[in-house]
């Protein structure tokens, strides 16, 4: 990066805080702090809402996904409409009819104090871990990358954010994140251009796409009904309803987006824009990866993209056997590039048995390659057996090094956006619910609301603070996509569960459930660490199991047996 960079990197940045914290300034009131002026229009949800659940980890780590497994990642996603509409139909009017500040304070009308507490932590718990994986995510990768210090990057990112949300308040977090999403989109419109326009002259984008058919990046659906998949459209399609019901209908990042709205049309509104549009942009950014490993197959790759590491490998004891990796990576890149070309030019002579034998011979020749990165991985991992993850790096690699500046500047600001919105929405949701539902209903009931906004203000700060902690502590092993989704995974089930039972079973009491919920939430957590059936599974788990259990202890003690308080 040079100077022009980071002009447009800081200054982007810094402009879009200072708005929002200028547009928001005195604002004194706690409905008008948690809620925001309660006139927001719907677009304006909508961004905000896929601004918040779009981190930096969605454009950074995304293309990396699928750049490495293809486009079946967005089957992930294939739930989330469906969710949608049914949140629009049962969770908003209930929501707004009761006239909330928090999803929790649903349970406790509905059951009781502590089952309203309990769902409250389970939010706090992962949300909080997600806050610091919102900060952590790009920090480690930017500044390998880069050059930077981590500590200085996370706190950077971090207190920047942290300022504005907990000085504006909801409103700050809706105003900036219109502009941080914008940036965002115009940043990954602009790389798809240029990666577009830096393809070789003589591959067309259609040949690009058989290129990339060809080598199986392009399967976007799997029809299997294996459970121990990942990514298939039934764990997409039931696995994923279940994820995006419990995200967009339970945690209070994203209720607290459409709660600012002016009426239910609007909230509904707000939600159906991202029940339309968020699978196609996920599918986008995926493309995008795609196209990118279509570029590297006719243009050097590192053979393995975080070389930060594997340089400090090259330079150890390993220094020899790194060199030959690399040297047989480069020759049989050639190979593959060489052959690759040969079976586009096959297309084109519409001859099919020329085209056939040129296409298994690229075929081969891009195992070869792709055999050879796989030991190059297991190489960089500290543990026998497995191999060292990459995908991460892939996208911020091909901006840093074929992008021009300015642009580079650009792309990169908008991972920082992306986690600065991403992280506003998860701290002022954090800041609201300590002080609603723990500082105001169990420490101090009957303060003005003055002092409510101070404390949330305070809250917010707070878990900033610890968001910041568990950052520069923290190490993942997955792709960063991922990571989040699996976190998501393990605790949205069973608060869905107790929604669910809240809506749909009225004669199960909140002792019940509670326990219930408690029940299913340990062996949520013990199925993921001793089984490996794929995380979106969990999901409908833990609600089918919260449920369940609920059903259960009330059928078999009734309320009054059930009752520990």
């Amino acid at each position: 990066m040079n100077t022009l960079d980071y002009i447009v990197l800081v200054g982007t940045l810094v402009s879009i805080a200072a708005y929002g914290l200028w547009r928001t300034r005195g604002r004194r009131d706690l409905h008008g702090y948690l809620k925001g002026a309660g006139n927001t229009p719907w677009f304006v949800i909508g961004l905000s809402i896929m601004a918040t659940q779009a981190s930096s980890t969605t454009f950074l780590s995304t293309p990396g996904q699928g750049f490495e497994s293809g486009l079946g990642f967005v089957q992930n996603y294939f739930g989330a409409p469906l969710a949608l509409i049914v949140i629009a139909i049962v969770f908003v009017p209930i929501y707004r009819r009761l006239n909330v500040y928090t999803a929790y304070e649903f349970l406790g009308k509905r059951f009781d104090q502590k089952t309203r507490l309990l769902g409250a932590a389970l939010f706090l718990v992962q949300r909080g871990i997600g806050a610091a994986i919102t900060i952590y995510a790009p920090a480690i990768v930017l500044s390998t990358v880069m050059g930077w210090s981590l500590n200085a990057t996370i706190l950077c990112t971090g207190a920047l954010v942290l300022i504005y949300t907990a000085v504006g308040g909801s409103d700050a977090v809706n105003l900036t994140q219109k502009y941080q999403i914008g940036v965002i989109f115009l940043g990954m419109f602009a790389a798809f251009g240029v990666l577009v326009s830096k393809l070789p002259e003589w591959l067309s984008f259609g040949d690009a796409l058989t290129v990339a058919g060809g080598l199986k990046k392009l399967e976007a659906v799997d029809f299997s009904f294996d459970v121990h998949k990942r990514y298939t459209l039934w764990s997409g399609i039931f696995g994923g309803m279940f994820l995006a019901l419990s995200y967009f209908g339970t945690d209070q990042s994203q209720v607290q987006r459409y709660l600012s709205g002016g009426s239910v049309r609007e909230s509904r509104l707000g939600l159906m824009f991202n029940g339309v549009f968020k699978i196609p942009m996920q599918f986008f950014i995926l493309l995008l990866g795609a196209l990118v490993f279509v570029f590297y197959q006719f243009e050097r790759p590192p053979i393995f993209f975080n070389q930060t590491a594997w340089q400090q490998h090259a330079r150890g004891e390993s220094a020899e056997k790194m060199h030959a990796l690399e040297t047989n990576f480069a020759a049989a890149h050639a190979q593959r590039r060489d052959l690759l070309k040969a079976w586009i030019e096959a297309k084109h002579s519409g001859d099919p048995a020329r085209i056939e034998s040129a296409r298994s011979a690229a075929l081969a020749a891009n195992d070869r390659a792709e055999a050879i990165r796989t030991e190059a991985k297991k190489a960089m991992s500290p543990e026998p057996g497995k191999s060292a993850k990459d995908s991460d790096y892939v996208f911020i690699t091909f901006v840093l090094d074929y992008l021009p500046h300015g642009l580079i500047g650009l792309l990169v600001t908008v991972f920082f956006a992306a986690a600065l919105s991403s992280k506003a929405g998860e701290l002022n949701a954090l800041g609201s619910t300590t002080t609603v539902d723990l500082y105001r209903h169990v420490i101090r009931r009957d303060a003005a609301d003055a002092h409510y906004v101070i404390a949330s203000k305070w809250f917010t700060a707070g878990w900033g603070v610890v968001a910041i902690a568990l950052a520069l502590c923290a190490t993942l092993t997955e792709n960063l996509i991922e990571f989040t989704n699996i976190v998501g995974s393990i605790f949205y089930g069973v608060p869905l569960g107790l929604f669910l039972t809240a809506f749909f079973l009225e004669k199960v009491g909140g002792t019940a459930v509670f326990w219930g919920a408690l029940i299913a939430q340990v062996l949520v957590i013990v199925c993921y660490f001793a089984t490996d059936i794929g995380y979106l599974w969990l999901n409908p788990l833990g609600c089918g199991l919260c449920m369940l259990f609920g059903v259960i202890l009330q059928a078999v003690g009734g309320e009054k047996k059930l009752s520990f308080a």
